[in-house]
């Protein structure tokens, strides 16, 4: 058993010191620093990414970076208040090391200008917020809906529901069967019906609606 893991071993020490192994041919030793484009500093904390390969490292605070790669690699550069750059491995190169110096870019964001004025007086400043009109809260909004004239606005610009129509079918039916064979009774001399009247004229059921 020794003996089988000495020889596998030597085996792939022999594999890895061949001129012709794929894996160490296409192995390589990227590193470089990572600059600023206007000023030429290094960038500290710096994002060095290996895409599709979940790999990755970060500049030092001199922004120098180093990081084992392969070849074909897209490599991007990355940092907060910088624009993404990104380069490409050549998959030609000769040797197994690549040094670049990458140059970052500020990312600038133009935020709408904002204007302060001060206030005048003191008297300007009470009127003005004085003036000002601010929404309603909840509370504030369940307290007007359980007004009077807001409950009839409401009640009167609500459709019946199923049970108010098939209420009001059926005290329709229940008069036309009361009065049939006879005339109806005219509500004119009907006292229950005046007071009714009288208390919706009151509430200004009968106002024009602007």
């Amino acid at each position: 058993m020794v003996f089988l893991v000495c020889g596998l071993l030597v085996h792939q020490q022999g594999l890895a010191q061949q001129p012709n192994n794929p894996y160490r041919d296409s192995i390589v030793q990227l590193y470089g620093v990572i600059m600023t484009a206007d000023s030429l500093r290094g960038v500290p904390s710096a994002s060095v990414i290996v895409e599709g390969r979940g790999r990755g490292t970060i500049t030092s605070p001199d922004g120098v970076f180093s990081i084992a790669v392969m070849k074909g690699d897209r490599i991007t550069f990355s940092s907060i208040g910088f624009k993404n750059s990104s380069i490409q491995i050549p998959f030609n190169l000769p040797e197994n090391q690549y040094s670049v110096i990458q140059l970052l870019i500020s990312d600038t964001a133009y935020l709408p200008a904002t204007v302060l004025k001060p206030r005048p007086t003191r008297e300007q400043f009470e009127r003005d917020f004085l003036n000002n009109r601010f929404p309603d809260d909840n509370y504030e909004i369940a307290r007007k809906n359980f007004e009077e004239a807001q409950r009839r606005i409401v009640l009167q610009s609500l459709p019946a529901d199923g049970r108010e129509a098939v209420n009001y079918q059926l005290r329709q039916q229940s008069n036309k069967y009361y009065s049939a064979g006879q005339i109806p009774p005219m509500n004119i001399m009907n006292p229950a019906a005046w007071m009714d009247f009288i208390q919706a004229w009151k509430r200004g059921d009968f106002k024009r609606k602007k």
